[in-house]
């Protein structure tokens, strides 16, 4: 991993990390709404935001802030759970 994304605490390696949880979280978000066969503008319109801010987060080009990230999880009848690492 160090070749190809530079070495733990690098600039390289951070943007490595943070593309990596956003698609993750991208991912976690778009398998809920695809559970509840919603589509992504429900969605936008429970959330308030727009369809493509939905279609911008489910591919990983957008990380929500954590008020839109509580909105959506509760949009999607999900909770959001802070535990100690």
């Amino acid at each position: 991993m160090d070749a190809k994304y530079g070495k733990v605490g690098t600039p390289e390696r951070e943007e490595f990390r943070r593309e990596a949880y956003a698609w993750y979280m991208s991912q976690i978000l778009q398998d809920a709404r695809k559970t509840e066969k919603i589509t992504q503008q429900e969605l936008a319109n429970r959330v308030g935001v727009n369809k493509s801010y939905i279609s911008k987060i489910e591919n990983g080009y957008v990380e929500p802030g954590i008020g839109t990230y509580y909105r959506i999880a509760s949009a999607l009848g999900r909770s959001v759970e802070l535990t100690p690492a």
